[in-house]
């Protein structure tokens, strides 16, 4: 029994498809399958009902999958406790960051790090908040760059990078340009431009909307805060951003905050535990970017 042949297994469990299974640990299907094979004939017992189109656990499988997982987590655990020793971090890191966010100080804080530990793999994704959340607590993922529009998600720990208002984005010669504030009750009588639900900043819009029983309508989602403002320098609606996304368009774009939306948009850096060194060395390569910049 070989570690891999526990690596395949728990990934074809995971994904309930041998072909997802393959491209997740970058190998061939036949070769997922070929060593599937092997485990089964090493255990005496078949691991996955392959007669329906998802591939499910037997009984066999289920009482399999936890001592693999935990058996994956051992020789990792070992790994990195001889790379604490030694001095020598190496592992994965899986991050994940909130679409349409360029936030140069993670990426300084990434090229730090990759710099001084080389052994460390890293992979990068983009999401939507919601499932960068749910990806940090399942352990798919080890760190998040995520908006949201409370403090800390349930069971994670976080770190606040930004805490900012709501404002309104109009054309110059926009009704709303004229005014000091504007409020959700004059945002209603508007098409409105946000980011589509699962990022934080629509779920502080959606929240104060609904304490309101304010139902404005959303005319158009983009998951980029660039593409909201394109949309809106061109009358489609009025766009919502936080303020900082704002700034970066003050030169087409006024901006107006929206007085009665009290709760900041958040982005924040998210992680399940430290226990992995590399997600501590990370941390502290992190907060040290973020603080210079």
């Amino acid at each position: 029994m070989e570690l891999r042949q526990l690596e395949y297994f728990v990934a074809v469990a995971e994904e309930r498809s041998f072909t997802r299974a393959a491209e997740r640990v970058h190998i061939s299907q036949s070769g997922v399958s070929a060593q599937i094979r092997r485990l089964e004939h090493e255990l005496g017992a078949t691991l996955f009902d392959r007669s329906a189109r998802a591939a499910t656990l037997t009984v066999a499988g289920k009482a399999a999958l936890q001592h693999a997982r935990d058996a994956l987590a051992a020789a990792d655990a070992l790994g990195q406790a001889v790379g604490e020793v030694t001095g020598l971090i190496r592992g994965r890191l899986s991050i994940g960051m909130v679409i349409g966010c360029t936030i140069t100080p993670l990426f300084d804080a990434l090229a730090a790090f990759r710099r001084a530990h080389p052994g460390v793999e890293i992979s990068l994704q983009e999401d939507n908040s919601d499932r960068l959340i749910e990806g940090v607590r399942s352990g798919t993922l080890d760190l998040a760059l995520i908006g949201t529009a409370t403090v800390a998600p349930d069971g994670l720990d976080a770190l606040t990078i930004i805490s900012e208002r709501l404002v309104a984005v109009v054309p110059a010669t926009h009704p709303l340009a004229r005014r000091d504030r504007v409020t959700l009750a004059e945002l209603e009588t508007h098409p409105i431009v946000c980011m589509p639900p699962g990022t934080g900043l629509r779920a502080v819009f959606d929240q104060a909307c609904a304490a309101q029983n304010r139902q404005p309508v959303i005319a158009l989602q983009a998951s980029a805060g660039d593409a909201i403002a394109d949309l809106a320098a061109r009358g489609l609606g009025v766009g919502i951003l936080s303020e900082s996304m704002a700034a970066r368009h003050r030169d087409r774009l006024t901006a107006r905050t929206i007085d009665d939306v009290e709760t900041p948009a958040l982005l924040a850096l998210i992680w399940k535990d430290t226990h992995n060194p590399a997600v501590r060395e990370l941390l502290s390569y992190a907060r040290r970017a973020f603080t210079e910049h």
